[in-house]
């Protein structure tokens, strides 16, 4: 791994999981420092996070982009059309035996699991399903669509509620998949997305002056 591939998987890391908070400013000199790289490698890491769109440029420095509520709507829009493409495609496999290993990594985590296992999981639940469908754009798509929504749905995960609604949901959409029901997947998945979304801006929008104490910038747009 090259040392501007390091320090790109490393800030990528600490954004994502908010060590790194919406809002707070980055200067290469300190990026430089903690990781113990050169000028060239760090900038070349920060342009491809800003290209995710993780981080923004600020002057002559850069900010963690802040979390936006209107985007967080508009990929809810992107993911219903290309999951919902994709799980119609892996419906129509003869092989549908990955699902089982999908299922055991939800059934993998109980009461005692951790945060940040939940948070993956959920992650990986649509990620290893459009992976199924064999469509390498698709795939790709849901990849970078949940990674940009990977911030907000950390903040989401504190509700225990929360995820135990998404889970029944889940396992629905696999028992829906496994029967080869197109149509029936695609519905679910589809009321998945759209009050998944629905559920974390309305949570995030009554929330806003808690995050924002916590340092943690919440744009509407």
């Amino acid at each position: 791994m090259s040392q501007m591939q390091s320090v790109e998987r490393q800030l990528r890391e600490m954004i994502l999981g908010l060590e790194i908070g919406p809002g707070e400013r980055l200067t290469e000199r300190w990026i430089e420092s903690r990781f113990a790289a050169s000028r060239t490698p760090v900038r070349a890491a920060l342009l491809r996070l800003e290209t995710e769109g993780l981080i923004c440029r600020d002057g002559r420095g850069w900010t963690v982009s802040p979390i936006n509520l209107a985007e967080l709507e508009q990929i809810a829009v992107y993911r219903e059309a290309v999951e919902v493409a994709a799980i119609r495609l892996t419906c129509a496999l003869e092989d549908k035996s990955a699902i089982d290993l999908i299922e055991a990594m939800l059934d993998s985590c109980d009461a005692a699991t951790a945060r940040e296992e939940w948070h993956r999981v959920g992650m990986d639940f649509h990620i290893e399903l459009a992976r199924l469908s064999g469509n390498d754009f698709l795939f790709r798509a849901v990849r970078d669509a949940m990674t940009r929504l990977s911030r907000a749905r950390w903040l989401e995960v504190r509700d225990e509620a929360a995820l135990g609604r998404a889970w029944a949901e889940h396992h629905a959409v696999l028992a829906a998949v496994r029967a080869g029901d197109a149509d029936e997947a695609a519905g679910l998945l589809s009321t998945h997305i759209v009050g998944s979304r629905d559920r974390l801006v309305t949570s995030l929008r009554d929330d806003r002056r808690g995050l924002r104490a916590r340092g943690f910038a919440v744009v509407a747009a």
